[in-house]
């Protein structure tokens, strides 16, 4: 296939590398100096649009770093609202709110042109070795047309149904739902330190035990370690992360509170300088204010 790739941090590194080792004819756009110059090295071609990166393409995608991004690749200068042609597809593969995806979706659909919402589960490590899990919410046609792409950069796929909403409140949640695994971790096992228990031990009992899930084992692993350095979502983006799921909430007319209290921590982190490390940083919070951590 056709495939053009706007945006490549280090998820779309791995992404549009497992594409075009796949053999797939791929044009590469990023405003940062340097970011196209390994895959220009692997066979890809830079361009300087969005636009440019769609044309004579069955899709383009989009792996952006915020909404902000994603509204000035779609109406900035040479932005795909203009100069997408109506035969390819954007699939808008960051992590968006739903308020975003849906205006993304309106002015795709006014301009004539295919979209689909398709975020990414998984860790910049995982996507170039094509480990991914996709959530693509579109016209079932157009998923089933970008079927292959999908396979390349993903193990599953999950359809969320027709609405590119569906999709960003998938990942929306996903996110909530570990940012909750971690900041938990963080309590129980300050707590179990604060009364003698090794964390190590409490820690073989969780991940053998009900809780014997990579999210658990993953993070929880990082925690006991005091391992914060960037794996992959930092403490900046999952700070982004809970505001999207506020802001989903919002949208949905309902609470969502669990999220204030890691949002909180993520919050303190950052402020004290730590936005660039894991956000499994959250549980060092928790153990700061057990009197655990200085």
């Amino acid at each position: 296939m056709k495939v053009g790739f706007i945006g490549l941090g280090r998820m779309g590194q791995g992404m549009a590398g497992r594409i075009l080792a796949a053999g797939h004819d791929l044009l590469v756009s990023d405003p940062t100096p340097g970011q196209t110059t390994s895959l220009e090295q692997a066979g890809a071609i830079a361009v300087d649009s969005p636009s440019a990166a769609s044309q004579d393409r069955d899709v383009v995608i989009s792996m952006l770093p915020s909404d902000g991004v994603l509204n000035a690749v779609l109406h900035g200068d040479g932005g795909l609202i203009q100069g997408m042609p109506s035969s390819c597809i954007h699939m808008a593969s960051g992590t968006h709110g739903v308020p975003a995806i849906n205006a993304a979706a309106a002015a795709h659909r006014e301009a004539g042109q295919t979209f689909i919402a398709c975020p990414v589960l998984g860790r910049p490590d995982l996507a170039a070795e094509g480990l991914l899990k996709v959530v693509p919410a579109g016209p079932p046609e157009a998923v089933d047309k970008i079927q292959p792409i999908l396979d390349v950069i993903a193990q599953q796929t999950f359809r969320a149904g027709e609405s590119p909403q569906s999709a960003a409140a998938v990942k929306i949640a996903n996110n909530f739902v570990l940012g909750c695994a971690i900041e938990n971790m963080g309590e129980a096992l300050s707590l179990v330190e604060k009364l003698g228990v090794e964390p190590q031990m409490f820690f073989e009992v969780m991940t053998q035990g009900l809780f014997a899930a990579p999210a658990y084992e993953v993070y929880g692993r990082f925690i006991v370690d005091k391992n914060w350095d960037s794996h992959g979502a930092t403490a900046v983006i999952g700070l982004k992360d809970a505001d999207l799921a506020l802001e989903a909430a919002a949208a949905a007319d309902m609470p969502l509170p669990s999220t204030h209290i890691w949002r909180n921590y993520l919050q303190s982190a950052v402020d004290k300088g730590e936005g660039h490390l894991d956000w499994a940083v959250m549980a060092l919070e928790q153990a700061r204010a057990s009197g655990l951590e200085k």
